[in-house]
């Protein structure tokens, strides 16, 4: 990924805001609270959490990236607002990262669809919410609702970034949260575009 992302980096966020639809609105509906501990799984150049602190004021923020590159702009963007690390998402242990047990709040946006073990990755991410903890996760939806042209040109050039959408996620988000005993909740974006779970403990 640090190959990837060497490059990258540097226009990472000026050209992703032009299709990665729905982060915003999920930073809206993140509702947490001040002293409340919010994390991001694969928070890349640190952009959802900046905009997390604004909309979250007085919440203790965290994150992790399998890319130091992408670190490198997150810890320019956030200093000392934010507890950066590296991390891998399937393998996410809250204590041997931060040492703390949870999260208030847990937020993975577009990260899923880059994930070759996406559902280990949601599953570690859910087992590191707090009591009375929510996760929200956004991600590319089945594009249905789009002309045909324009879905199949869209979906090949998100695989020529490996980027695969989890059309099975809501169905592996309510299994998850059948096995925790959480309440689950789906969201399909305009078109079919994106899609968004809530998972609350």
């Amino acid at each position: 990924m640090d190959r990837v992302y060497r490059g990258q980096r540097h226009i990472y966020d000026l050209t992703r805001k032009y299709y990665l639809f729905g982060r915003d609105r999920l930073i809206r509906e993140l509702d947490a609270a001040p002293g409340m501990a919010v994390l991001e799984v694969g928070c890349g150049t640190g952009r959802n959490l900046e905009l997390a602190r604004k909309a979250c004021p007085g919440v203790a923020l965290h994150g992790f990236d399998i890319s130091s590159e992408m670190l490198k702009n997150a810890r320019k963007r956030l200093g000392e607002q934010a507890v950066l690390v590296p991390g891998d998402a399937t393998r996410f242990d809250p204590q041997a990262l931060f040492g703390r047990e949870g999260f208030d709040r847990i937020f993975l946006s577009y990260t899923l669809s880059m994930i070759p073990g996406w559902q280990d990755a949601l599953s570690r991410a859910v087992a590191a919410l707090s009591p009375g903890g929510v996760l929200h996760a956004v991600d590319f939806g089945d594009l249905a609702g789009l002309p045909s042209p324009l879905r199949a040109g869209l979906r090949g050039w998100l695989e020529k970034f490996h980027v695969t959408p989890r059309l099975d996620l809501p169905i592996t988000a309510a299994r998850i949260a059948g096995d925790r005993g959480l309440s689950v909740e789906f969201t399909r974006g305009p078109f079919g575009y994106y899609q968004m779970v809530r998972l609350a403990r």
